[in-house]
């Protein structure tokens, strides 16, 4: 158990948190949710005595051990795979070294054999033996092959960075478990893997995530930040999202009526003050009318944007054609041989673990990298707008928002520029931020107005829900669903897949395509998927033998 009792930070003038008293009990998930900004990772930050309170305190249950999840990808590049992982329980990695340590001497004493002894009842205690199978047993369960398990971890990429820290957090069995944005640059079957993990586990965990599936599935409560305050509520996000606004629906109506009943007592009052006869009962009811005070509604602190994509022009049937398209990078086949036409209703998910396969696709058609081989053609009625997933060069520069925007408007006027961005959350004095400074968020909701300002009949985005609040994730999923035209995309986000495409695209490991007209959870269900995603990967690793 964890609790917060009173805890109050104050960031300058600011208060972020305001005396918050919440208790986080074994057996339940807690998922964090609050706008960006409320504090979510300020919080689990307070938790895990990272960041110290202005006043109040932090109380854990003695004897309890609490892991967290690693935000810095270069901490251990010194260590090996296996040894970053069991280092989520530092007093047991201590024993496996000290223990080394002793036995690799070449004067061994008296003291040295008691030492060792107490160690290795010690790391019995704590399942020590098992540490390195429980370990890999994790790396596997996220998708990082055993070959790498004793590699440094200087010599990964930043993906498999991600996987290892997650299973340094989650190994040894923590009594309580922090995880902020665990699911972030995690594919598929790893967030897959994560959900049955949680599900199963059986002490506390609290999650901060973006991913509205992830936390339905996984989470017994959420912990609401808004104003400085945090309120739970029993249930996961769904659960969370209709009791609230049920709650100021009935707030509203309760209002309602007394504004109602309000009324009538003036009008009474208004009519028969005057009246002698009546002067009475005129008084009664304004007493009454005294007494009636309207509950206060504070609108949460959450904004959403206002995403709606309009083409200019509607789409014709001849949409892309693409014919073989193969391309290998750094010696490895990347696409091979992919070959799809779209039609005019398509809206395709691509899926899959292959992230670097689905950028390479997306930058071949929007024409920024040629293929080794084949064709794609776009039809003459299409106009494409592209959502990048590294966006570092559109923002290298000097200009203001208002100005970086005007310039992919075919209308210069700056009103009608500024009002693309006000719909985006940029107001006021917004507008003349340098876009260099931007936030992570506040460069998407650019890169959005910049596709909405363009009026194209095909989007393509490259991963856009990264660095999104959910606000912000559900105006984008709502905005794509009553889009007219095509869509191609790839994301991470379970639900926003399932709403909004109606066809998948998986590239398999060695680059082939699997294509299919459906949903994505009838897709994932699909056994005949499955065997195809086997058979591939036979394949693959009987090309490479």
């Amino acid at each position: 158990m964890i609790s917060a009792n009173n805890v109050t930070l104050r960031i300058g003038k600011k208060a972020l948190f305001e005396e918050v008293n919440i208790k986080f009990t074994e057996g339940n998930c807690y998922g964090l949710i609050g706008a960006n900004g409320a504090g979510k990772s300020t919080f689990l930050k307070i938790l895990s005595g990272e960041l110290e309170t202005t006043s109040g305190d932090i109380v854990m249950t003695p004897g309890e051990r609490l892991s967290f999840l690693q935000q810095d990808h270069f901490k251990y590049d010194e260590f090996t795979v296996l040894d970053t992982v069991i280092m989520g329980n530092q007093r047991l990695y201590d024993i496996m070294k000290e223990k080394d340590a002793i036995y690799s001497k070449e004067n061994f004493t008296d003291e040295d054999g008691i030492k060792a002894s107490e160690l290795e009842g010690e790391f019995a205690d704590m399942n020590g033996w098992e540490a390195e199978s429980d370990a890999a047993s994790l790396l596997n369960g996220l998708g990082i092959d055993t070959s790498i398990h004793y590699s440094t971890m200087r010599d990964l990429n930043g993906n498999e960075k991600v996987k290892i820290l997650l299973a340094q957090a989650l190994f040894g069995n923590p009594d309580i478990l922090l995880l902020d944005e665990p699911t972030n640059h995690l594919d598929l079957d790893a967030i897959a893997w994560l959900e049955e993990f949680l599900i199963n586990f059986e002490n506390t965990v609290i999650v901060v995530s973006h991913d509205r599936y992830f936390l339905n599935k996984v989470c017994t409560h959420i912990a609401d930040i808004d104003y400085g305050k945090i309120q739970l509520y029993a249930g996961n996000y769904d659960f969370w999202y209709e009791s609230s606004q049920l709650l100021i629906r009935q707030m509203k109506e309760a209002n309602k009526k007394k504004e109602d009943k309000i009324k009538e007592l003036q009008d009474f009052i208004s009519r028969f003050s005057a009246n002698a006869s009546k002067s009475k009962q005129a008084t009664s009811r304004k007493k009454a009318l005294e007494k009636i005070e309207l509950d206060e509604i504070r609108p949460s602190s959450r904004k959403y944007p206002y995403i709606d994509f309009r083409p200019n022009r509607e789409i014709g049937n001849e949409v892309l054609s693409v014919e073989n398209l193969s391309k290998t990078i750094d010696g490895v086949k990347i696409l091979d041989n992919v070959t799809f036409t779209l039609n005019k209703e398509d809206k395709v998910a691509f899926v899959g673990g292959n992230e670097l396969a689905k950028t390479t696709l997306f930058k071949i058609i929007t024409g920024e990298m040629e293929p080794d081989s084949g064709t794609y053609k776009w039809g003459i009625t299409t106009s494409q707008a592209y959502f990048p997933k590294d966006s570092t060069a559109e923002f290298d520069n000097e200009d203001i928002i208002v100005d970086w925007l005007t310039q992919y408007s075919e209308i210069k006027d700056v009103t009608y520029v500024r009002g693309f961005l006000g719909r985006m959350l940029f107001a006021g004095e917004d507008g003349v931020k340098k876009v260099k400074v931007l936030s992570g968020g506040e460069k998407v909701r650019c890169l959005l107005s910049k596709m909405m300002i363009s009026g194209s009949n095909v989007l393509i985005l490259d991963e856009p829900t990264n660095h999104l609040d959910m606000e912000s994730i559900t105006a984008l999923n709502n905005g794509l669903i009553k889009f007219p035209g095509v869509i191609l995309f790839a994301s991470h986000d379970h639900q926003f897949v399932e709403t909004t495409a109606n066809r998948i695209m998986e590239i398999v490991p060695g680059g082939a395509l699997i294509d299919k007209i459906t949903t994505y959870d009838e897709y994932l269900a699909s056994d005949e998927m499955a065997r195809k995603r086997q058979i591939y990967s036979v394949n693959v690793d009987e090309d490479q033998n």
